[in-house]
């Protein structure tokens, strides 16, 4: 029997040229150098790598949008400095009533460099033009952004202005801008204002344009002897135009200026309604149209950053329509004061509706006060 020498195991090129090397005993024929070879990844790798570049893409294009649409709304926006600036002696918010937001909502109507607050007013030109509030609304919304309340307080209200005695209380944008009519309010509620939004009657067109219009209903046939039109009873679908003109008429209507007040809350409620917010959040394009008109429309103060309005937005997106109230300060007549007619305010119901307010109480109010509430159906 023949023994065999067992050969170590040598290096992986030894064992390569062996494996390579011909048995007959010739020469070996030279191996070419083996090509640097590419590591080529797996197909499920491949796979993997594809479906995360195509998610952060797809991720990024909302994201994208979001920016450009938040630049473009705050680009859009008009805000108006010095709002807040100088006032003194403002109210203080009421303990367990710091997260409550008040926004004092002023509609204008642009005149000339003529004062025309009544024959005895001398106020000057409000740059840049010469305004008064047409329109003033307080805008409660409460701490639990489980309800909100919109009191509208008459323009002709005969009211303690700063610095100007008693005048109508649309007088007061006349006399100081903005900042007076902030003034005014406080001094005459109690209520600390947070938030200023102003908007002019144009812009009132324009935003209700951009939803469409709006459906209203006419209880009874009235006429405005002032613009000659006829409104007939039953629901008319609204373009701005026409929702302007039947949203500024007060001759005809029973309570004159007051039922023009209920008339532009009733309007505001539909315009607002659930039914619209649905139809935005199933098209998101009309919601951005409808924001696009607002932020272009509406002048807010300096203070009041896009960041605050958006978590304001966010922490209301639970509240419904139906959790809105609207309804007016209450008066206690009307008078006369030289040559004007102006509104008188109730001293004692009024407030203790302020006091609802500062005290973020206005569910509990209305309870109480449900018939004092604008209805949903107008004059």
């Amino acid at each position: 029997m023949s023994s065999t020498t067992e050969r170590e195991p040598g290096t992986a090129l030894e064992d390569l040229l062996t494996a390579d090397s011909p048995t007959d005993g010739s020469a070996p024929e030279q191996a070419p150098a083996p090509a640097r070879r590419r590591r080529r990844r797996s197909p499920l790798k491949r796979v993997i790598l594809w479906l995360l570049a195509c998610g952060m893409f797809l991720a990024a294009v909302p994201l994208t949008v979001a920016l450009y649409v938040g630049w473009r709304l705050d680009h859009n926006m008009h805000r108006i400095d010095g709002v807040f600036n100088g006032l003194t002696n403002r109210p203080v918010k009421a303990a367990g009533a710091g997260g409550a937001v008040d926004i004092l909502l002023l509609g204008t109507d642009l005149r000339s460099d003529v004062p025309t607050t009544g024959t005895d007013g001398s106020a000057p030109a409000w740059v840049p033009g010469a305004d008064r509030a047409d329109t003033m609304m307080l805008l409660h919304i409460a701490a639990d952004r489980r309800s909100a309340s919109v009191i509208s307080i008459p323009r002709d209200s005969w009211v303690p202005i700063p610095g100007h005695g008693n005048a109508k209380i649309n007088a007061a944008l006349s006399y100081g801008g903005p900042s007076l009519a902030v003034e005014t309010v406080e001094q005459l509620t109690g209520v600390h204002v947070d938030h200023l939004a102003v908007i002019d009657w144009s812009g009132f067109i324009a935003l209700t344009d951009a939803v469409g219009g709006v459906d209203v209903d006419i209880p009874a046939t009235v006429h405005d002897s002032a613009r000659n039109i006829t409104w007939t009873a039953g629901r008319h679908h609204l373009d701005g135009a026409h929702a302007l003109l039947y949203l500024r008429q007060r001759y005809g209507l029973p309570g004159g200026d007051l039922d023009r007040v209920a008339r532009q809350q009733a309007f505001l409620r539909t315009l607002m309604s659930d039914s619209l917010h649905q139809e935005m959040r199933k098209d998101p394009t009309m919601l951005y149209d409808f924001l696009d008109t607002i932020t272009k429309h509406v002048s807010v103060d300096s203070d009041w950053s896009t960041t605050s309005m958006a978590k304001l937005l966010v922490s209301m997106r639970n509240m419904r329509s139906l959790d809105i109230g609207y309804l007016t300060a209450p008066i206690a007549g009307f008078g006369r004061e030289g040559a004007q007619d102006v509104v008188r305010l109730a001293p004692a119901a009024d407030a203790d509706l302020w006091e609802a307010v500062r005290a973020d109480r206005m569910p509990q109010w209305s309870a109480i006060h449900w018939a004092d509430l604008t209805p949903d159906v107008v004059d």
